[in-house]
């Protein structure tokens, strides 16, 4: 029997999509749910380390998201136009995947100029080729070293909030659209259910003995995309790059043999775990891109817990906490949750999965 996209529709209240991020990144909301009863508990994220003791292990994506949201102006119109740097193509020749809005003011040949506020322009792209609807290639115009290109694009960029939160980035989304593992640059999205640690609760995970494991996966645009298919089995990811080394390797194979728990920290670290898995049922080293798409029924080989926050109605994000704790379990607990009026998307509540 195929699995459709239907089966993964619920209505959720607009305003329960949270906005901006708490206070405290450990003050949310951890509603618990046990796949073996099928209950669920109300917690607060602090209390997660009770479900996991000495030996246990969290795999934590420790992708950096860079400012990819940049606004800049047209030549001769002055037109203001938004850059959404996606991936850079060729470092040498400055080249970048981007999306552009409004895309119909935009032409092959077109100069877009960029500055802060009132400053001179510090940047100016070239348009060379279209690439989708919205999509474009551009090429920034600067001859000076790799690193001080960099700066200055990390200088006029600002953190690419998701559209559905309706505002534009403040001064906190600098700090709290990170986490607090993060390090290698590359994501244009934050890996949402790492967000919820902060360094108190990494503290204590260490003081229980509990083991820490990082891989990293940049995520993109294309985990955040509609299905557009009633048919999973033809939905398309878009790939993804990933990398898992030696030392998270040994670490999460440690617990495994041990028959300690492994918690996986978000969708993006299934994804990449899932796609590393040694023919003994461990993981195992590796690199590269990945466009796996996980959906109902599927058989997860390495975490046999997962963090997770609360998605939005028929996504690819929500349909992989469906393989993950079960259809029925995952909708009967999202109405529990839209009952007790938990905060949703990337700034909200999570959920762990046992």
């Amino acid at each position: 029997m195929r699995t459709k996209l239907s089966q993964f529709k619920f209505e959720l209240p607009e305003k329960l999509i949270a906005k901006y991020p708490l206070r405290h990144r450990d003050d949310s909301r951890l509603m618990v749910v046990d796949r073996k009863t099928g209950t669920f508990e109300h917690k607060q994220f602090k209390d997660i380390l009770d479900y996991y003791d000495d030996g246990d292990t969290f795999i934590f994506n420790n992708t950096k998201v860079f400012p990819a949201r940049l606004y800049g102006r047209k030549e001769k119109t002055g037109a203001r136009i938004e850059v959404f740097l996606l991936r850079e193509l060729n470092s040498h020749s400055r080249l970048w995947d981007v999306l552009v809005d409004p895309a119909r003011k935009i032409r092959v040949g077109n100069k877009l100029y960029f500055s802060n506020n009132d400053d001179d322009d510090r940047l100016v792209a070239e348009v060379v080729d279209n690439t989708t609807s919205r999509g474009r290639t551009i090429r920034f115009l600067y001859d000076g070293p790799d690193d001080v290109f960099m700066k200055e694009l990390y200088a006029l960029g600002n953190t690419p909030l998701p559209r559905i939160m309706e505002r534009e980035a403040e001064a906190i989304d600098a700090e709290r659209f990170q986490t607090v593992v993060a390090k290698t640059m590359g994501s244009v999205a934050a890996p949402a259910a790492g967000l919820h640690f902060s360094e108190e609760t990494l503290l204590r995970m260490q003081i229980q003995g509990i083991q820490r494991a990082e891989v990293t996966l940049h995520l993109g645009l294309g985990t955040f995309r509609d299905i557009e298919v009633e048919d999973l089995s033809k939905h398309k990811m878009e790939a993804e790059y990933f990398k898992i080394e030696q030392p998270a390797v040994d670490i999460v194979n440690k617990s495994k043999r041990a028959r300690k728990q492994v918690c996986a920290v978000g969708t993006t670290v299934i994804r990449s775990i899932e796609t590393s898995v040694s023919a003994e049922d461990l993981l195992k080293t590796s690199e590269g891109w990945t466009n796996k798409f996980i959906f109902p029924p599927f058989e997860f080989r390495i975490a046999d817990s997962m963090l997770t926050n609360f998605h939005l109605p028929k996504s690819s994000l929500f349909i992989m906490a469906c393989a993950f704790g079960g259809i029925d379990l995952m909708l009967e607990a999202y109405a529990e949750a839209i009952k007790e009026k938990y905060r949703f998307y990337t700034y909200g509540d999570a959920m762990l999965i046992l």
